[in-house]
């Protein structure tokens, strides 16, 4: 009975020192999560920030040997665009980027210039005459990541047959996508793509799971092409030609993505000492998949990401212009550039200084216009340049990785005194 009574009041002493132990963790819980996270986690990423700081044209490498007629063609097609909008729209995500009122005046002077006739004089002058200069910073940092893309052209049949097995597909209508800057300030600009299953939100199916069946049966297979390596790259790229067999041209641009995380498989092919990082390219990479078909898939399946596409309608008034980008306007060959829309603002120009894709000691220093954007395109002084359609274009675009500065062009009755802090 002794025994039993010693151990009774043991279980009971036991009960309690447990009971208050749980509630003292449960009470600090907050200060012991937050030091088990703060040792266990990894450094959280530098804050990514866009600063703004006014140049004068003399700072601008270049500029006075630039041929800016291009320029003018590709920026008239945003401000085609952006005079429909009413001018108490801002521009961008950024209020520093000014509204639609303030970028009138310098639309209609360019709307009423014809880019074909002008002479190369009077395209500078006309930026120079209407817009300021600002370097653009990340942080203390000004110097960021340009590379290249292209129009790639693809063989392709509107039904399965033959040689044509692989499909580019339309956007599936059981997508969701969450922004998440609705829940919390400190998560704006971020979003979750994925797909209901019962009550809860799955993530939506990768690369392997898509190519493997996933989405069969649904009709959503809008043309199918002859290579899998095409259609891959053509889903970096983001829009492209595909000749059906009658020679008719379908134009395909980007529509969604899943959400998967992009994952360069260069990166892939290095760490397993197929190629090095100073042979990697578009071209060598494109080469090893072709020469090794039984593991391309397995390569290509390490990004997850997948690109939806739908139909692109061309411009009757300019048949021959690019395909079109995020603004909805035709994109120019050398001219157009694609930015990350948390920071930047469709139709602005970009002075971008850096490096020539295929001799790192030329310059490459040219007005662009901001038409465009990517998955893979982040940060403030992030750019990708579109390089137009064709073999050349595929070249420079698959070369083109440098490191660079850029300034953006604003119109100068927008008023820096007038700007938040930054």
């Amino acid at each position: 009975m002794k025994r039993r009574l010693v151990l009774s009041r043991s279980l009971s002493f036991l009960s309690i020192f447990v009971g208050v132990i749980c509630a003292l963790v449960w009470m600090f819980w907050p200060d012991i999560s937050g030091l088990i996270t703060e040792t266990t986690k990894e450094p959280a990423p530098q804050k990514e920030e866009l600063t703004l700081r006014a140049v004068p044209y003399g700072q601008l490498d270049g500029w006075q040997s630039d041929d800016m007629r291009g320029s003018v063609r590709a920026f008239q097609r945003s401000c085609r665009a952006m005079v429909r909008r009413s001018d108490d729209r801002g521009v961008g995500p950024d209020a520093r980027m000014g509204t639609i009122g303030q970028w009138r005046g310098p639309c209609e002077t360019a709307l009423a210039l014809d880019a074909d006739t002008l002479r190369k004089d009077d395209a500078r002058a006309f930026f120079q005459s209407d817009f300021t200069p600002y370097l653009v910073g990340n942080g203390k940092t000004s110097e960021g990541l340009f590379t290249g893309y292209y129009e790639p052209e693809l063989r392709g049949n509107l039904t399965r047959d033959g040689k044509y097995q692989t499909a580019i597909y339309l956007k599936p209508d059981d997508m969701v996508s969450v922004d998440l800057g609705e829940f919390s300030d400190e998560l704006k600009g971020k979003k979750l793509v994925g797909r209901l299953s019962g009550s809860s939100l799955k993530p939506y199916y990768d690369r392997a799971e898509i190519e493997g069946g996933a989405l069969s049966g649904r009709n959503l297979e809008m043309v199918w092409v002859d290579d899998a390596v095409d259609a891959f790259f053509l889903q970096i790229q983001g829009s492209g030609r595909v000749v059906l067999p009658d020679d008719s041209v379908l134009r395909v641009g980007y529509a969604a993505t899943n959400g998967q995380a992009y994952y360069a498989i260069g990166r892939e092919l290095i760490e397993r000492g197929a190629l090095t990082r100073e042979t990697v390219s578009l071209q060598t990479i494109r080469k090893w998949l072709h020469d090794n078909p039984d593991e391309a898939d397995a390569v290509m399946n390490t990004n997850a990401s997948f690109v939806f596409f739908q139909p692109l309608k061309t411009d009757p008034d300019d048949p021959d212009a690019g395909p079109l980008g995020s603004q909805g306007v035709a994109l120019e060959p050398g001219r157009s550039l694609a930015v990350d829309l948390r920071f930047h603002a469709m139709g602005v120009p970009v002075w971008l200084e850096t490096s020539d894709p295929m001799n790192a000691d030329r310059t490459f220093h040219r007005l662009m216009v901001a038409q465009d954007t990517g998955g893979a395109i982040r940060g403030p002084v992030r750019g990708d340049i579109f390089f137009g359609p064709g073999e050349d274009a595929a070249l420079f675009a698959g070369h083109m990785n440098r490191t660079g500065q850029k300034f953006i062009l604003l119109p100068k009755v927008i008023d820096p005194a007038q700007w938040p802090d930054q």
